[in-house]
Order: C-alpha cells, then structure tokens, then sequence
C-alpha cells in the first residue's frame, strides 16, 4: 500500500460569515496533515466574508447570488482535486489531528462514507452554546448512524458525485436543514455505508444567547418535521431528532393539559419518566459541565426547549398540509 497521503478537499460553504470565517480558516491551515486544499464558496456574501477568504491561500468560489446552501457545498466539490471530499461549516473548527484520522480512514475502506460530530464543549463557553453542543455531541454519538452532519462529513469524490450531490427543493436545500440527512439517506441506494467516529470532532462557534438558541430549535424542528413528514418516518430516532427530544416535547404538551384540567399531580409521574428516558443526557451534562449547569440545563430541556420544538413542528405540518393539498409534494 503506497504511504502516500490522500489528497483532501475541504470544502466550506460561506454566507456572510465575517465573525467566524478567519478561525474556521485558521484551524483548517493548523493541520498536521500537509496533503490538502481550502475551498471557500460564499453563497452571495453582503458582509466582509469575500475578504476575508482572500486573506488564506483558499481556492474562492464567488457564486455572486444566494443559491442555497446545497448548490453552495455541490459548486465546491465541481473544482475539488482532492480524492476525498471534507465538508465542513463556516462556523467550525477543524482539530489539527482530523485531517489524519480521514487519511487512516479511505486508506483501508472503500464505499463508506466518514461522518464526525461537534466537541461536547464549544469555542464559545456561554450557557446556550454548551447546551446545544452538549445535546448534538450526546445524540449523534450514542446510537448507530441514521445520518452524517455535514458540519464533518468526509466522502471520495467520485461517490459523492456518482450519487448526484445535494439536492435542493421545496422542502430542503436553500437554507442549512435537512439536506445532509437526505444525502446521508440516499447514500445506502448506492450501497455506500456510513460510519461515524465519535472522535473525529469540530468544534463550533455558537455564539448562542436564548433567543438564538430558540430560533435554531424552531428552524431546526420545522425543517426535520417536514422532511420526516414526506419521507414517512417522523417517529423515528434520528440524530438530534431524537426519541428523547420527542418524548420530552410530548410530556410538555400533556402536562400542561393536565394542570389545565385540573389534573396537575399526575404530571410528576410523567417527568419521572422523562427524567429516565433522558438519564443519558443528564449524564452527559454533569460529566461535562458538573451540577449547577447540568440542573440549569435540565430545567432548559424540560421547559422551555420543547416551546420551539413544538412550534417548529406544528408549522411543517400546517407547511405540509398546505404543499399536499396543492399536490406540490
């Protein structure tokens, strides 16, 4: 077997990124790997985004119009040399080591694609942000792989373009959503497996206060519910769309009628059971982030991070209802 390094293309898609950019870069030109190629497409940037790509030896793909986030990631792997593809947000940072562990990785696999996940503790050390890469590592590193994030997502180039890229459509692929669950799903038509190493880890920029934290769950929660919808597969456990998020919004929403009936004794059973089914995401709090966070976290999770989960999903079924009836899907 040749010792010669892989060639890998990370390709980073950009849309007014300005407060991310220059560290996203930074990291990416830290790696111990040398064999490796920047690619910046900025999907019709308004700020200083252009700019600052100019500033790193990247290979800049101006699209000048906002197409969307899957026409973003599909213009850079066009111009990618690389034998493998690393797709990575603007807002993450590469660890130095990552870039090896991909090399190791399509050096003795063939038809895979490799999928990592977020540090359990972001860059950024504010409450909204350490929750939310707390639940994303959790959910995306306890189960088998129904999707990879394309927050690190690596794939050879010729897979990913045999299998026609992302896709972009009505219900996905403008905005960041869904598509690299779609992606990740129409993978195994092509027989290409996915596997998912919970060490191959980004470590992202939140910047989360909590009404950024409550507008990316009701972004989130609207777009997954509408994909699960015309997919067929809502219930299922999925990633960040997990059994536990679900359970935990459909407690809520009991509960609540329950003291509104007058009933509200019989909801502290309910949260027991709760508190079991989630006892892996406490645990994952505490052993991170200790005691006080992880009672401030579990009172986040319990009653309030359900509010725009809810919301988001009762909007894609109105979104979803109205799309069926127009027979658009």
């Amino acid at each position: 077997m040749s010792n010669k390094e892989t060639f890998i293309s990370i390709v980073i898609p950009c849309r007014n990124s300005k407060d991310t950019l220059r560290q996203c870069l930074k990291a990416a030109f830290s790696s111990d790997y040398d064999s490796f190629e920047v690619i910046v497409v900025d999907d019709g940037s308004e700020d200083d985004s252009v700019k600052i790509a100019r500033t790193y030896p990247v290979k800049l793909i101006e699209l000048g119009e906002h197409r969307g986030v899957s026409e973003t990631r599909n213009a850079g792997v066009d111009v990618a040399e690389g034998e493998v593809i690393l797709f990575i947000d603007s807002d993450c940072l590469l660890d130095k080591r990552c870039l090896g562990k991909i090399d190791d990785f399509f050096r003795n696999n063939k038809r895979k694609a490799l999928g990592g996940t977020y540090t359990p503790v972001p860059f950024d050390r504010k409450f909204f942000s350490i929750f939310q890469s707390l639940y994303v590592n959790y959910c995306e590193s306890e189960k088998k792989p129904d999707y990879l994030a394309t927050h690190c997502l690596a794939i050879r180039r010729k897979d990913f373009i045999s299998t026609g890229g992302f896709i972009k459509n009505i219900t996905m692929g403008y905005t960041t959503s869904v598509e690299d669950v779609e992606f990740s799903h129409r993978l195994g038509k092509y027989v290409i497996e996915l596997v998912f190493d919970p060490e191959l880890q980004v470590k992202h920029i939140f910047n989360f206060n909590l009404l950024k934290s409550l507008r990316n769950a009701t972004k989130k929660s609207y777009y997954w519910t509408l994909y699960s919808l015309n997919k067929g597969d809502l219930f299922k456990d999925s990633g960040a769309s997990s059994h536990e998020l679900k359970i935990n919004s459909t407690v809520l929403v009991l509960s609540a009628a329950l003291v509104a009936s007058g009933y509200g004794a019989l909801s502290i059973p309910l949260y027991i059971f709760n508190i079991f089914i989630s006892r892996g995401l406490i645990s994952q709090f505490n052993r991170y982030m200790g005691g006080i966070f992880t009672l401030k976290a579990m009172l986040y999770f319990y009653f309030l991070y359900p509010l725009p989960v809810i919301s988001g999903g009762l909007g894609a079924l109105l979104k979803y209802s109205m799309l069926k009836l127009r027979g658009e899907i």
